[in-house]
């Protein structure tokens, strides 16, 4: 789950990680309350999930209240890469004198966690690390280890920083590596780190993404999702522990173990491009799957409007074919006359035949069956197509 700027910010403060006054408002009168508190200028800042705000316009200095509120409503509404724009952030501002770069992430490649810090803040890391890749450090750090302030000390002057801020950058990373263990983050990025012109550190905007799989250690996370922009249709997946994602196509796909679905996506948008349609969605009933789970997904898949054909891409081995076979029948009875949409189904590896056999019997309008992946795949794209 990746968190608004707002939301970052108050994470970072519950965790002591020094930032400056923020609040949140939906409307301009809610922009010209929270600057009139904070008094003086502050930072006007679109809440969206997505880079580039700056050069967008949706972020404004205002000098006062009052421009706070005209600032806030030439915002609020604005569409920033094909995201709109519900809630700014109104920010206290900060006399800069200095920007820097920190960050913790989980480095999956290397199988631990990494901190890169850097001297050249206030941009995109990708721009420095090509520009100016001797003033980034990028550390490992052993999760079973975590970081000392003695290591703290030692990134913060890899990084570059002047010697006058070396124990404050190090205070920060250890308060975000704190925050960073202790809310289960995949990401904790602080860009700009700034030295104020009276020599304070201060963490002035913040990205973070928490690991959903960790959610059940962490119920006050749950306050934290953008239900409005949640797709209800991953919504409701999520509340049937199913592992799907929406996609912009025409063809939904559902198979057992990301793998085999990575692979189907493949073969169905290769088979596609002949007919000018992609796959719908991604979504893995799992190594496990009962025949409930399998007419859960299907009762999901067959539910969006995008979709016009289905693909059942599954391998037998701990889910048998013949519990998949009595969950696309199963699904198909409690879906009724509302199931409208052609499925292709391939099935193989453990109780295949058996699983062929309950379809053939079940006899039912809407299921083809294929002995071959792509067969499967293309035959699925032409229905989608017709």
């Amino acid at each position: 789950m990746d968190l608004f700027e707002y939301q970052a910010r108050d994470l970072f403060e519950s965790h002591q990680v020094p930032v400056l006054a923020g609040a949140v408002a939906t409307t301009p009168e809610e922009a010209f309350a929270a600057a009139s508190t904070m008094g003086g200028k502050v930072v006007v800042k679109a809440q969206v999930k997505i880079g580039g705000r700056g050069k967008a316009g949706g972020v404004k200095l205002a000098l006062d209240a009052e421009d706070a509120r005209e600032k806030a409503a030439a915002i609020l509404g604005m569409d920033i890469k094909g995201h709109t724009v519900h809630k700014v952030m109104i920010a206290q501002a900060a006399p800069i004198a200095s920007e820097y770069y920190l960050a913790i992430l989980l480095d999956r490649a290397n199988r631990n966690f990494l901190v890169m810090a850097s001297v050249a803040g206030g941009m995109e890391i990708e721009e420095v690390a090509h520009t100016s890749p001797e003033k980034l450090a990028r550390v490992g750090i052993d999760p079973n280890v975590g970081i000392s302030l003695e290591k703290a000390q030692e990134i913060a002057r890899a990084g570059q920083f002047p010697d006058d801020v070396v124990d404050q950058v190090a205070d920060v990373l250890l308060k975000l590596w704190a925050a960073f263990i202790a809310e289960d983050a995949t990401l904790m990025e602080i860009n700009p780190l700034v030295k104020t012109e009276d020599g304070r550190i201060i963490a002035l905007d913040g990205k973070v993404t928490l690991d959903d799989n960790a959610g059940f250690r962490h119920p006050d996370h749950e306050a934290l999702i953008d239900h409005a922009a949640t797709n209800p249709l991953e919504a409701l997946a999520k509340e049937k522990d199913l592992n799907y994602v929406k996609l912009d196509g025409e063809v939904g796909i559902i198979g057992n173990g990301a793998g085999l679905v990575m692979s189907t996506l493949d073969v169905v948008a290769y088979a596609g491009e002949k007919y000018g349609v992609k796959p719908a969605n991604f979504l893995d009933i799992g190594g496990g799957a009962s025949a409930e789970v399998m007419a859960n997904g299907l009762s999901i898949i067959l539910g969006d409007t995008d979709v016009k054909s289905v693909f059942v891409n599954v391998f037998g081995g701990i889910t048998a074919c013949d519990a998949v076979a009595n969950g696309i029948v199963q699904a198909l009875a409690i879906l009724g006359s509302s199931a409208t949409k052609p499925i292709v189904v391939r099935l193989d590896g453990n109780n295949v035949i058996e699983g062929r056999r309950i379809l053939n019997e079940a006899a039912h309008p809407l299921i083809e069956q294929l002995d071959t992946m792509d067969g499967a795949a293309a035959r699925a794209a032409e229905l989608a197509a017709k």
